[in-house]
């Protein structure tokens, strides 16, 4: 049976409940551009999957012949565009070259074996205690456990990451670790509170550092783009292996 658009689209909505969680109104999480011109399902081939729908990705994933983009940021952040300029070329370049979007963003950060978060603790080798980071009812990170002095820890936070940066002030030995992908830093508080001596993430508001000396705790920054790739990098593994397709993951780092 060939692999179709509409059979993988089920795969993914079941797999990562996508109706069930709820998160920001431009996420529009699912398939977000159907490039089959809506005629007879074509046949899904090569997957390529990033974590942001940009004109670069766009181009670069038509340059590797790919029939479905997987990415963890969509083409609606910004919400309603005119169908001009950059935004517009993207998506004329995605239905004149057969190209499909599927996103989705919170439900492929607290997946259970594909999200972010246990990719991160997976890449870290360290044991997930508990859910953790709670934000509109969902807890969006996890508890982790371990025990190491801090440049341990940073060591061990640049193996899984990359370049990391050290704000507040937290204990010298490391147990207790809140890990929260992307934009984590709203979490800090929760992470104090819950007397945790890291809160690792992506990045930040400046008063969040301030916030993180006054309270004893660590933050960890890992940069937003590096800690929310582990997501669509397993997703489309897990894809390319239920459906014989091949995959390619496209690096294309913000910096931040």
């Amino acid at each position: 049976m060939p692999t179709t658009l509409p059979l993988i689209e089920r795969f993914i909505d079941q797999e990562l409940r996508i109706r069930e969680i709820q998160d920001e109104p431009n996420a529009l999480n699912g398939l977000q551009l159907d490039a089959t011109g809506g005629k007879k399902p074509g046949t899904i081939r090569n997957i390529a999957m990033a974590v942001d729908a940009t004109e670069a990705v766009i181009d670069l994933a038509i340059g590797l012949k790919a029939d479905l983009l997987l990415v963890h940021h969509g083409l609606f952040w910004g919400g309603h565009r005119r169908l001009a300029g950059t935004y517009g070329n993207k998506i004329r370049k995605c239905f004149e070259n057969g190209l499909s979007v599927y996103s989705a963003h919170l439900p492929l950060d607290i997946h259970p074996s594909l999200g972010n978060n246990i990719g991160i603790a997976r890449a870290m080798g360290l044991t997930v205690v508990r859910s953790f980071g709670t934000h509109r009812g969902i807890d969006l990170g996890l508890e982790l456990e371990c025990c190491l002095d801090i440049n341990a820890f940073m060591r061990l936070c640049t193996s899984a990451v990359g370049p990391v940066r050290l704000f507040g002030k937290g204990p010298d030995v490391i147990h207790r670790i809140g890990v929260v992908s992307g934009g984590g830093g709203s979490c800090l508080r929760e992470a104090a509170d819950k007397g945790l001596d890291v809160l690792f993430t992506g990045e930040s508001a400046h008063y969040t550092a301030l916030d993180a000396e006054e309270a004893g705790i660590h933050l960890i920054l890992g940069g937003h783009y590096r800690t929310e790739t582990f997501g669509v990098r397993a997703l489309g593994m897990c894809l390319a292996e239920e459906f014989s397709l091949s995959s390619t993951f496209i690096d294309h780092d913000t910096g931040l």
